[in-house]
């Protein structure tokens, strides 16, 4: 006997087609987050480039917190409509807003060129880019979790993350090789402009991968079979306390991340004072490392559970941000050392968000739920870290104030943790909760359904 609106059959999506899902969905994830590493790792040219002036780093920064504005409104759109008429559809449409608004940031004209319209038409793009990522990230890891089986869904579901180091690792790759052929004038100049368009190429790549996708199992088969009611009137009246899980959880996630990924080039250069492909160069070096542990933690999310390994992260980030924020002022060498320890205690979160946010939320207001307080939380915190970071320093002249910054998130986040259900090896079928502590059922090789 099940629980009412669920199975317990481990419905996984065949061996080649999760391969293809586990392509596409990463494609478009790398293509998401190769866009941010080149907007960090080219802040210093696209200062010169839009906001010439005193305070032209906070206008770069401003450029980049502005995309998150959009972000929710993105998943109020993109969410509701990804759980009533697929994800698929969503997925492909989001790919193509993203690598175009992407592409056309590479020919837009300068501030000297064109003037005030110059910063207006980037932030414009990068509104456009908000927009559609708040139906994207949301979209890859629902779908990916509901095609994998519930016995891996760490593991495979981890490779979205992957692809999110792969974007950020292939986006600073390509600006450091063009500062060594280039050099640092061409690069202010119009060099800049190279890594930008070559999201365009990767952009087609990822929507060509996802057109040939099946839609999810899991939501076909409550589609077909229940119909349940969905949207954010449901999502906002009977599922509160999971956005509010999410939210949290989100807080510690992001405010790390974009501290971490976006804002440290711009920290490293200006208040450490290293050079421009030294910073490049050492992001890389951290990004591969983060890169070579995520699918390892994904796995031991399987075997250990989801709540183990968040836990481990958010302690970690709250106790040794600060040692370790200052050890960066040492030198280069500690700078990379500091680097490397903080994200490597990052990564458990970031490797198990596949496998732990879309399992907050049943089927029916799976994707409007992820997509909704996700893209709220990044707008309120997360994107706009590098804003805060760089505004407090330039007025306080506090160089670790990132630090405290993270580990205040990681508190806020140990708050949603303590109501974080375990869900590894549960079911994400039907229309209720997944909760490992109520999955009691051993699996069945036929589908159950009681009304």
């Amino acid at each position: 006997m099940c629980r009412r609106g669920r199975t317990v059959t481990d419905q996984q999506a065949p061996a080649p087609h999760l391969k293809k899902s586990v392509a596409a969905s990463a494609m478009g994830n790398a293509t998401e987050w190769f866009d941010y590493g080149v907007y960090a790792a080219t802040a210093t040219y696209l200062t010169d480039a839009f906001f010439p002036g005193e305070l032209g780093t906070l206008g770069t920064m401003l450029g980049f917190a502005i995309s998150f504005v959009l972000r929710p409104v993105g998943g109020m759109v993109w969410g509701p409509l990804g759980d009533r008429v697929g994800r698929k559809v969503v997925l492909a449409t989001t790919i193509l807003l993203m690598a175009a608004a992407t592409g056309l940031i590479g020919v837009l004209p300068t501030h000297g060129q064109v003037g005030v319209l110059a910063p207006i038409l980037l932030i414009l793009l990068r509104v456009v880019q908000g927009f559609s990522t708040g139906g994207e990230y949301g979209g890859a890891a629902t779908y990916l979790a509901e095609c994998a089986g519930d016995k891996k869904r760490g593991f495979f579901g981890s490779f979205l993350e992957f692809g999110t180091l792969g974007g950020f690792v292939g986006g600073s790759a390509v600006v450091l090789l063009c500062q060594l052929i280039l050099g640092s004038d061409a690069m202010h100049d119009w060099g800049w402009r190279i890594p930008f368009l070559i999201a365009v190429p990767l952009g087609g790549i990822g929507w060509y991968l996802r057109t040939k996708l099946n839609e999810s199992p899991v939501f076909t088969e409550v589609n077909e079979h229940e119909h349940p009611e969905g949207g954010l009137r449901v999502l906002l009246s009977n599922y509160r306390r999971e956005l509010l899980v999410l939210f949290g959880l989100v807080v510690a996630l992001n405010v790390a991340n974009y501290t971490l990924l976006t804002y440290q080039p711009t920290y490293l250069q200006k208040t450490i004072g290293l050079g421009e492909s030294t910073t490049t160069a050492m992001m890389l070096i951290g990004q591969v490392a983060m890169m070579a542990c995520v699918p390892f933690f994904g796995r031991l999310s399987d075997r250990v559970g989801r709540r183990p390994l968040w836990l481990f992260s958010l302690i970690g980030l709250a106790v040794l941000s600060v040692p370790m924020y200052a050890l960066m002022g040492v030198g280069t060498g500690w700078a990379v050392l500091g680097f490397v320890v903080l994200g490597l205690l990052y990564v458990p979160q970031l490797s198990t968000i596949s496998a732990t946010f879309p399992a907050i939320f049943p089927t029916h207001v799976r994707y409007a739920g992820f997509a909704l307080s996700y893209n709220l939380s990044t707008a309120a915190f997360g994107g706009t870290a590098p804003l805060v970071n760089e505004a407090v320093i330039e007025g306080t002249g506090w160089n670790l104030f990132p630090a405290i910054y993270m580990t205040g998130a990681a508190l806020v986040g140990l708050v949603a943790w303590f109501f974080l259900r375990e869900t590894a090896g549960t079911s994400l079928r039907g229309t209720e909760v997944p909760d490992a502590a109520t999955d009691s059922e051993p699996p069945t090789t036929e589908k159950q359904s009681v009304a």
